[in-house]
């Protein structure tokens, strides 16, 4: 029987007194992680200026220590004299702005040594603008019943959906609870609960074992065609967020004729109407109402790709620098892009296929799957996003351009096209001519900055 770790996530129905005491350990996490941050900037200033003056380096003021046991030691010493009322809230509040802290400082000195991808800068504030969580690691944390969880000092929560699933897990010991985590995002309390679950490895008997690949898109959010050029699937991208924004720009425009919370007139704060704040509640429903609309139709795709298929093949798509630029014209397209969420539905589709006893392999990021032609390899070096069609100019291969991608990305596990100059045994190119190819293509970085930032980190 293996083990996996899972999350199971229940919306809350918490009183206004639970509402109360839930904000105040989220308020305590952001002062411990706020107050430990300006202590470690502090430390870094002054031995930056010390520096300046010539003082040796075993002069130095002693640095800080970034680990989490160290910070919540320092905020273990002075948190009586920084937050006498610490006793209101559970310890793991704050020892969960430790955490946290030590984490983003992790990745910040990570990413300057050039030893993590990705950028990753000098954390900044916590602010309670934006998605607001504390997590508890220790304490009583458990289920009460099929309505009730139960949170260190918070006490019994209501909960809205049924939890006697992961009830009777925990109490046939099939699963482990470790860590929950009270967050409020679009407009809702939500408590997070991460399981070691004990599971049969899976089985799907008539699960064809052969490779299929998946080009991703804002026309159609992906199509599935196999190795031998067969189109297996194909969906229409749903475009949630499209869809809202009439109704978005009819609230927004309300909100505007309302009295905000910025008076220009004598360009100060002021106390907004209860008639603006009734408008931005309904404009945060309506963007909960997208997100969740988008992220169940993203969990039914890739579960049933995933049970369905055993060798899948995606594209590593740059998300960010496909919609880096590109000024008003091509404000709609990020859009699009933003709105197919193609990070959210590779993510999805790692961990699922991994849970159904797959394998998934992610293309070389500058694999031309979109510009090879799959009859006979041939590479374009100029196709542009309105060519839905790819016509082939040496064999005359017509064909769809995302099924065109789709099957290549289906042989790219073979080596597909191996051979080919310019290219390794993947068939992957290492850097993309753009002036050469006449605009950026769906799955390409939007500029060379962005290109070089990510192969140096």
């Amino acid at each position: 029987m293996a083990e996996r770790l899972v999350g199971y996530q229940f919306a809350l129905d918490l009183n206004r007194a639970q509402t109360e005491a839930a904000r105040a350990h989220m308020g305590a996490r952001r002062f411990a992680q706020n107050r430990m941050l300006d202590l470690v900037k502090s430390n870094l200033s002054q031995r930056e200026a010390e520096r300046s003056y010539g003082i040796s380096p075993g002069q130095l003021t002693p640095s800080v220590n970034w680990s989490a046991f160290a910070l919540q030691k320092q905020w273990n010493t002075h948190k009586d004299l920084w937050a006498p009322w610490w006793q209101e809230n559970s310890k793991e509040a704050y020892a969960d702005g430790c955490r946290r802290l030590a984490v983003a400082l992790s990745n910040w000195d990570r990413a300057r040594r050039g030893t993590r991808k990705g950028r990753s800068g000098f954390p900044k504030f916590a602010s309670r603008r934006g998605r607001q969580s504390v997590t508890f690691t220790t304490g009583a944390i458990r289920i009460d019943d099929r309505r009730h969880v139960v949170l260190p000092r918070l006490g019994k929560l209501r909960t809205f959906e049924d939890t006697t699933r992961l009830s009777t897990l925990v109490d046939t010991s099939q699963a482990r609870i470790s860590r929950a985590t009270l967050s409020f995002h679009r407009g809702r309390w939500f408590v997070s609960f991460t399981v070691h679950e004990r599971v049969e490895p899976p089985t799907y008997q008539h699960r064809p074992a052969m490779s299929v690949g998946i080009d991703l898109g804002v026309k159609d959010l992906f199509v599935v065609a196999g190795a031998d050029g067969q189109e297996l699937e194909r969906v229409q991208a749903p475009r949630h967020y499209a869809e809202a924004q009439r109704r978005l720009r009819a609230l927004q425009r309300k909100a505007a004729r309302q009295l905000g919370p910025w008076d220009p007139a004598s360009n100060r704060h002021r106390d907004p109407s209860s008639g603006w704040r009734h408008t931005q509640k309904r404009i945060v429903r309506v963007h909960a109402r997208v997100a969740n609309l988008r992220e169940n139709a993203l969990h039914q795709a890739t579960t049933r790709i995933a049970r369905a298929y055993e060798n899948i093949v995606i594209e590593d798509l740059h998300v960010l620098g496909m919609t880096a630029g590109g000024g008003a014209s091509k404000r709609g397209l990020n859009r699009a892009i933003r709105d197919a969420s193609f990070a959210t539905f590779a993510k999805m589709l790692t961990y699922k296929t991994q849970w159904a006893g797959g394998t998934l392999t992610r293309a070389h990021r500058f694999f031309p799957s979109s510009k090879t032609c799959s009859g006979c390899q041939a590479v374009k070096t100029k196709l542009l996003l309105s060519e839905r069609v790819y016509q082939c100019e040496k064999c005359g291969t017509r064909i769809d351009r995302d099924l065109n991608a789709a099957i290549n990305l289906a042989r790219y596990k073979a080596g597909f096209p191996a051979g080919v100059p310019g290219r390794d045994a993947s068939g992957a190119t290492h850097k993309t001519d753009l002036a050469s190819a006449g605009g950026v293509e769906t799955g390409t970085c939007a500029s060379r900055s962005v290109v070089s930032q990510e192969t140096t980190a």
